[in-house]
């Protein structure tokens, strides 16, 4: 819930109470991986009808049709179909209205949802699995919707880019590169037969053109290219 933005945790009389006691408060903590403070707020519920009580629609997660003729959708539709409801409603454009919430109903580990659950639910949500393995475990399907959750509603932009350590090499810098390189494979009879050797230059240019080439690019092979042709550098030198 953490990884994609989501804080509003609801219990419905989890075994052993809650917030758990001892050393599987500890373990509830390890697992959380720093997101102690959705276990701290989350609020506890005796009931499924509590729990969703004061929520405009409700999805039931389900991995099976359960006969009670409830509209279906995938994930990443259902995610896509309640962002643009509440931020409609909303009216400032950030997916966080005060006067439209949606919840999303998660069964227990071992035996998901049962009928009655589900009959509390507007629409139900399956995932496009492989029907011969089409369990989740909690874990699982919390992360999914989740992560489709925040595609929805307008952060799928990923949080980082390539940092540009180099800028582009101007068109000048390339050509006496691509010269260099032609002599000294000039010079060693690379060209050969000669009457292929322009189209022979051309599929080379072409070659390191579609590279788009940084400036540290052509200094690096040129570089590389001189010590190829010049021999190991003397013990000692500068060169």
């Amino acid at each position: 819930m953490a990884n994609f933005g989501l804080s509003d945790l609801r219990l419905v009389s989890p075994k052993g109470g809650w917030p758990p006691e001892d050393v599987y408060k500890e373990t509830a903590a390890a697992a959380a991986a720093g997101a102690v403070h959705l276990l701290d707020s989350a609020v506890l519920y005796p009931t499924v009808e509590a729990a969703v009580a004061d929520l405009n629609f409700v999805w039931a997660t389900t991995a099976r049709e359960r006969g009670q003729h409830k509209r279906v959708e995938t994930p990443d539709r259902a995610m896509l179909e309640s962002a643009a409801r509440m931020t409609a409603q909303d009216g400032t454009g950030n997916g966080l209205g005060e006067s439209a919430k949606h919840g999303i109903l998660f069964g227990p580990e071992r035996t998901g949802l049962d009928n009655d659950d589900v009959a509390l639910a507007d629409a139900v949500m399956t995932f496009p699995v492989n029907p011969a393995y089409a369990s989740l475990n909690l874990a699982q399907a919390v992360l999914l919707v989740s992560y489709e959750w925040m595609k929805a509603s307008g952060g799928a932009a990923a949080p980082f880019d390539l940092v540009e350590r180099s800028p582009p090499a101007p068109r000048n810098m390339i050509v006496s590169f691509f010269d260099y390189l032609e002599g000294e494979l000039e010079k060693n009879g690379y060209f050969r037969p000669i009457g292929k050797a322009p189209v022979m230059r051309r599929n080379l240019r072409n070659i390191l053109h579609r590279l788009s080439l940084s400036e540290q690019d052509v200094r690096t092979l040129r570089g590389a290219i001189v010590r190829l042709v010049e021999g190991p550098r003397k013990p000692g030198g500068a060169g």
